[in-house]
């Protein structure tokens, strides 16, 4: 049956129409031209902090504008596309606008899911934490499975990272991992991967072949932000360095450069060891331990308001997906029954419509509470 490019183009143009209503393209320009103007004052980079912040910002938020603006280009040639396929009576064109047609409905879907992201912290980059759980060294392979699941996924889309800790086990794999994502919406994005990952294969490090079933969790910080105020006085910190180490306990720095920060009043724990030198890894860590304390400032105010509504809340130890390698390929997310029948891909970083439908998911939760 032929495709009517008439509809669909309305379709599409009714769904671009309520995105760029969303987005608010005149604030966003507004945004674009106030940093533009902090970019360009002199004395910008004698605070390289603050520098850093108004330049990135300026960079997301004109790539986001790009985006936007390169969409509705985009429906536009499509029509202008079908009228001189049509006028023409050119099956190649037409074939080219069917295509041209489905490529612009998935990149519409996937920012129709931006739309979505109106939490308090959906705007920001993101923090992970990837640990391996239940499972002996399955589970470490898994966790550093993971690890580079996510890194794909952000290479795909281009997206900066930067590692600030790895922890290896002995025998292979990753005890823990902490990676930051450098892009617009990455917390919002990426939070519906937090909880626990489930791997079922034929274990590459039993002898006699077995079925293993091993586990890994996933912890997804906002990056903190200059106005969230977190505040934390040395008192409260114990800074202890030690050497950095590589696959197998191997010693690969031969100074104390890695650093370990314990904050008291809390116990939360966190290492950095990627940075080459102690001052770097230093910051790191603290960034990091200021996303924590932010995340559990605000699961705390979450957990009030859960004891109001008498419902209990939920925590980050859910399992939430499933990855089958034995005795049938499969990968499957728990929540919204979303699955692939190809973990390679998946793997390799293919995961956004797992991250689509996990915020459609989430967004449909949240309406019907």
């Amino acid at each position: 049956m032929a495709t009517d490019f008439p509809s669909e183009i309305r379709a599409l143009r009714t769904t671009l129409e309520t995105i760029l209503k969303v987005s608010d393209l005149d604030q966003l320009r507004s945004q674009i031209a106030e940093l533009s103007e902090q970019a360009a004052a002199p004395d910008l980079w004698d605070d390289p902090d603050k520098a850093q912040v108004v330049t990135s910002r300026l960079s997301h938020q004109q790539a986001e504008l790009d985006r936007l603006e390169k969409m509705s280009a985009r429906v536009d040639d499509l029509e202008v596309l079908v009228e001189l396929a049509e006028a023409e009576d050119d099956a190649d064109t037409l074939a080219e606008a069917e295509n041209e047609l489905q490529a612009v409905r998935k990149a519409l879907g996937e920012l129709e899911v931006r739309t979505l992201l109106s939490g308090e912290y959906d705007a920001r980059e993101a923090l992970i934490t990837i640990r391996s759980e239940a499972g002996g060294v399955d589970a470490a392979d898994f966790a550093e499975m993971l690890l580079r699941m996510y890194l794909r996924w952000a290479e795909r889309h281009q997206y900066k990272t930067e590692v600030y800790d790895t922890s290896y086990a002995e025998e292979a794999g990753l005890k823990s991992a902490t990676f930051r994502v450098d892009a617009p919406y990455a917390y919002g994005t990426l939070s519906v991967e937090q909880g626990t990952h489930r791997l079922v294969r034929i274990s590459p490090f039993d002898n006699q072949g077995r079925r293993q079933t091993s586990f890994a969790g996933v912890e997804v910080l906002p990056v903190v932000a200059e106005t969230d105020h977190i505040e934390i006085p040395e008192n409260d910190i114990r800074v202890d360095v030690y050497r950095s180490s590589g696959p197998g306990g191997q010693s690969v720095n031969t100074t104390d450069s890695a650093v370990r920060l314990t904050h008291i009043p809390t116990g939360i724990v966190v290492t950095c060891q990627n940075e080459k030198s102690q001052l770097q890894n230093k910051a790191s860590a603290m960034r990091v331990l200021q996303a924590k304390l932010l995340e559990k400032a605000r699961q705390d105010r979450q957990a009030e308001l859960d004891a109001l509504k008498n419902d209990g809340g939920s925590s980050w130890g859910n399992q939430m997906r499933s990855y089958v390698l034995h005795p049938y390929q499969m990968v499957k997310d728990l929540r919204t029954e979303h699955e692939s029948g190809n973990p390679g891909a998946v793997f390799d970083g293919a995961i956004d419509e797992f991250l689509e439908t996990g915020i459609r998911w989430r967004k449909s939760q949240e309406q019907s509470a």
